[in-house]
């Protein structure tokens, strides 16, 4: 069996701390963990048409819910695609 790698790591970690759904859109920067997601028995991408709307739904999903909600941008602008939902979870204090 092959070693595992850091990507593999980090979808298994976000499986542990009960991550379901990962929310985002595909780019070269974060194919090998959407890879690793994939690959993983319980965790599900959903991918948008918009790095802002995934931000919202992983907020929306952490105030409704409770548990933590994953948003994923690509480097660049899509990090700041971000800003906006994940300064909305902040001022409620939402696990995002």
């Amino acid at each position: 069996m092959s070693p595992m790698t850091v990507a593999e790591w980090v979808a298994e970690q976000l499986a542990v701390w009960g991550v379901k759904y990962l929310y985002g859109v595909p780019g070269d920067a974060i194919l090998p963990f959407l890879e690793a997601v994939n690959r993983h028995p319980t965790l599900r991408f959903i991918g948008v048409n918009h790095e802002t709307t995934a931000a919202f739904m992983a907020s929306a999903q952490a105030k409704l819910t409770g548990t933590l909600g994953v948003c994923l941008a690509t480097s660049g602008p899509g990090v700041a695609n971000l800003v906006n939902g994940l300064l909305d979870a902040k001022k409620d204090r939402a696990p995002v």
